[in-house]
């Protein structure tokens, strides 16, 4: 079996759809009397509705999956259920219990940067590895994609207006997930939440903080963030740790995954004035991390990324590991870039963990050695 996750409005049902046979049939649970029969009944819509089939946001009706298991285990066939779903906090707790070992989980999320310029298949980033050629990427350019995000409909019809865009997915998500997953009670506290979370993108999570600004206890910011991450809205990196070190901070780094849905909500009203506003650079480091993590994602791989920060504020933008090995990656938003950007570099060798070939991310127009092993990339590449 194959289940597709990620936000709303990506394009899972779109993507299954265009590479489903003519013979598959689709249905959608956000159809109120299929779903009411599938919650109900499951064994008589499997009767009505026979594999091979595509079954639209699969969350609504978690008493599919134990059908699907006994489906799989009776007929021992590979893709008999396609499905999506855009909620993974429900349904993933029904998918591990039911299908494990049964289903292949693909996480899908905006059109990747190399899916805009439409440039030839690549892998998964990784620093040294060689990618397409693609003409360099100016500061304006990289901002223009930065403020506009990267969901479908927003580059199947460029006359969109993306504030319009987002004002409605925020409508949507609000009212749709948010109250059938948690019940909220105050939409604008909740919106509240979201944009003080929006304007944290790229620092280190603090609950309390979140809590003090949003005026609501640190617990229901804790369920409040899980299920942001839980439907493809942030992501939480992960802190590296050695067993050694113990000097190490442990709070992960928040980001949004959508850039276009976090400029949306931190009131930026144009590309030039994020760039040279106070949180470019954030945004910037948001973008470029977005990225990396697709180029994992969209290959039905796990991202191997965490970041590095110690309590002398030594940091790392991100750490990639691959093999064992260690590859540091820094994100700055500049074209002249130095020795001073990656000094953070060598103190990590310091700890005798293998270190691999390191990135310095930045808007330098064309790849070159800053030295040895650390090489200047542009931001188009990634």
């Amino acid at each position: 079996m194959v289940l597709v996750t990620g936000p709303r409005q990506v394009g899972k049902t779109t993507l299954l759809e265009h590479v489903a046979t003519p013979e598959r049939t689709r249905v959608t649970l956000d159809d109120p009397q299929i779903r009411e029969l599938a919650q109900r009944d499951p064994a008589l819509f499997f009767q009505r509705f026979q594999p091979p089939l595509l079954i639209d946001e699969a969350q609504y009706a978690p008493q599919l999956f134990p059908h699907i298991k006994m489906m799989s285990d009776r007929k021992r066939q590979n893709g008999l259920v396609w499905m999506t779903g855009s909620q993974q906090f429900q349904m993933m707790r029904g998918v591990t219990e039911s299908l494990a070992g049964r289903v292949a989980i693909l996480q899908l999320q905006g059109l990747s940067q190399a899916e805009k310029f439409n440039t030839p298949h690549r892998v998964p980033f990784l620093p040294g590895n060689p990618v397409a050629h693609h003409p360099p990427l100016a500061l304006p350019d990289v901002f223009r994609f930065i403020h506009r995000g990267s969901y479908p409909a927003l580059y199947a019809n460029g006359e969109v207006d993306a504030e319009t865009f987002y004002a409605s997915y925020l409508r949507t998500y609000l009212a749709r997930d948010m109250n059938d997953l948690l019940r909220v009670s105050d939409d604008m506290t909740f919106l509240r939440f979201m944009k003080v979370v929006a304007a944290r993108t790229g620092q280190l999570l603090n609950y309390a903080d979140i809590a003090r600004d949003v005026e609501v206890s640190q617990n229901t910011i804790k369920s409040w963030l899980s299920v942001l991450q839980a439907s493809g809205i942030i992501h939480l990196l992960p802190p590296w740790h050695a067993n050694l070190t113990t000097r190490l901070i442990k709070m992960p780094k928040l980001y949004f995954i959508d850039t276009g849905l976090c400029c949306h909500l931190t009131g930026w009203s144009n590309p030039s004035v994020l760039e040279s506003g106070a949180m470019g650079g954030a945004f910037f480091e948001t973008y470029v991390v977005s990225e990396i993590l697709k180029s994992y994602w969209h290959h039905g791989r796990t991202a191997p990324l965490c970041f590095y920060r110690d309590k002398e504020k030594r940091e790392i933008d991100l750490l990639l590991e691959e093999n064992g090995c260690l590859h540091p990656i820094e994100i700055k938003k500049t074209a002249s870039p130095g020795l001073s950007d990656i000094r953070t570099f060598d103190y990590l060798r310091k700890r005798g963990h293998p270190i691999g070939h390191g990135a310095l991310v930045c808007m330098v127009s064309q790849r070159f050695p800053l030295t040895a092993d650390v090489d200047c990339v542009p931001v188009g590449e990634i």
